[in-house]
C-alpha cells in the first residue's frame, strides 16, 4: 500500500468546503489470538514544549523515514481523540512504533507530547471477511492518543518518533482543523433516530445491504426500534466499496465484539451507498448522521445520547471499552 492511498483511504461522500482526506487508519488480517496492544511511552520520554514552537521542536531529531498518517479530520475544541498509521517508505504498516504527537496553531507554542498506543486490527480468523483476507495490502494497526485543541482553527500537527538508540527523529502530519461546525452527532447529542433496513426488509437478501463477503449479522433490528431502549452499536461503513477497505476490518471487528457479548447491546451495520452503488449517492441514513466520510461508529446508550463516536478505525479493545461506557448510561 503507497502512503497517497493510505492517505485517502476513505472517499468522500458528498462534495463540501474542505476536502475530507487522510481519513482510516488501517485495516485487519486475521489471528487466533487476542489482538495485541502495545502501551503508549512515557511522557517523559519525549522533550518537552517549554514554551518552543512546532518548528523549533522538531529541530530536536533528524528527519524520520516513516510517514505518519492521521485516521480522523474531525476535531471539536477540548479533548479528542487522535489516531494514525506509522508507514514505512514502501508503505508497510509499523506496529511498534514509539510515538508522540506535538501540535501547536501557527507562531504559538506548542503543546505535547501525547504518546500513543498501538492496537492490532486484526480479528480471529472466524471473523475475518473475504473482503478483508483478499486485500494484499492491508494495514495491521491503529495508534491512538488524545490531544487538547483548546482553541478552533487550524492546528500543525508534529509526530516525534523515538529511536532505539535514545535519539529522536520527526515527520510532519496533515494539520488538524478544529471547529464546532459539524452536524455529526457527538457525546452528549442525542443520536438521529433512523430506519436501518433488515434482513426481514430484503426477503432475507443481504447482499442487498451488505457489502461485505460473507454478509455479517448485524442487520436483524431497525435502529429506529432500539434507540432509547437498550444500549446500541451503529457503524457506518461499506466494506466492499471502501477505497482502503477499512471498512471491512472494522465491520469484522464489530462481528467479532457481537459475537462476544450478543446480550450487551444491539448491533447495526449500515451500507453507505443507495442500492449499494457509488454514482447512486449517500443513503439517506447517511445523511441524517451528517456524514461525509466514512466509516464512523457510534456507541449509544440507553438514554438514546450518543456516548461514544469514533471516525475511521478503531480496535475491538476501543470497541469494547465504548459498550462499556454506553451500559453506564440511561
Amino acid at each position: 500500500m503507497s502512503i497517497a492511498a493510505f492517505a485517502n483511504m476513505c472517499r468522500p461522500l458528498l462534495a463540501a468546503p474542505v476536502a475530507i482526506a487522510l481519513i482510516a487508519t488501517g485495516c485487519g488480517g486475521g489471528s487466533d489470538s487476542d489482538p495485541e496492544q502495545t502501551a503508549a511511552p512515557s511522557a517523559s520520554a519525549f522533550p518537552k514544549p517549554a514554551g518552543k514552537t512546532l518548528e523549533q521542536l522538531a529541530r530536536a531529531g533528524t528527519q524520520s523515514d516513516l510517514a505518519v498518517a492521521p485516521s480522523e479530520q474531525v476535531f471539536s475544541p477540548g479533548e479528542n481523540r487522535y489516531a494514525f498509521g506509522v508507514f514505512t517508505a514502501d508503505g508497510k504498516n509499523v506496529p511498534d512504533a514509539q510515538v508522540a504527537i506535538y501540535a501547536s496553531q501557527p507562531g504559538k507554542p506548542a503543546v505535547g507530547p501525547y504518546t500513543a498506543s498501538s492496537s492490532s486490527l486484526e480479528t480471529d480468523a472466524a471473523f475475518r471477511s473475504q473482503t478483508t483476507a483478499n486485500d494484499p495490502d492491508a494495514a495491521t494497526y491503529v495508534y491512538t492518543t488524545d490531544v487538547d485543541f483548546d482553541h478552533e482553527g487550524q492546528w500543525q500537527m508534529l509526530a516525534m518518533i523515538r529511536e532505539g538508540d535514545g535519539t529522536y527523529s520527526v515527520s510532519a502530519v496533515h494539520p488538524a482543523d478544529v471547529g464546532e461546525s459539524t452536524k455529526i452527532p457527538g457525546p452528549g447529542d442525542a443520536a438521529p433516530v433512523i430506519h436501518t433496513p433488515t434482513a426481514e426488509d430484503v426477503g432475507g437478501d443481504l447482499t442487498k445491504i451488505d457489502t461485505r463477503t460473507p454478509p455479517g449479522t448485524m442487520h436483524d433490528v431497525d435502529f429506529a426500534d432500539v434507540v432509547g431502549k437498550e444500549p446500541v452499536v451503529l457503524l457506518f461503513a461499506t466494506p466492499a466499496l471502501c477505497t482502503s477497505r477499512v471498512c471491512g476490518p472494522v465491520v469484522d471487528i464489530a462481528e467479532q465484539v457481537k459475537n462476544e457479548r450478543p446480550d450487551d447491546a444491539a448491533f447495526i451495520h449500515m451500507e453507505i451507498y443507495e442500492d449499494n452503488d457509488p454514482n447512486k449517492g449517500p443513503r439517506q441514513q447517511v445523511l441524517d448522521y451528517g456524514l461525509q466520510s466514512e466509516p464512523w461508529l457510534f456507541v449509544i446508550g440507553a438514554d438514546g445520547k450518543v456516548s461514544t463516536r469514533i471516525e475511521g478505525a478503531f480496535s475491538e479493545a476501543e470497541l469494547n471499552a465504548a459498550i462499556d461506557k454506553a451500559s453506564n448510561t440511561g
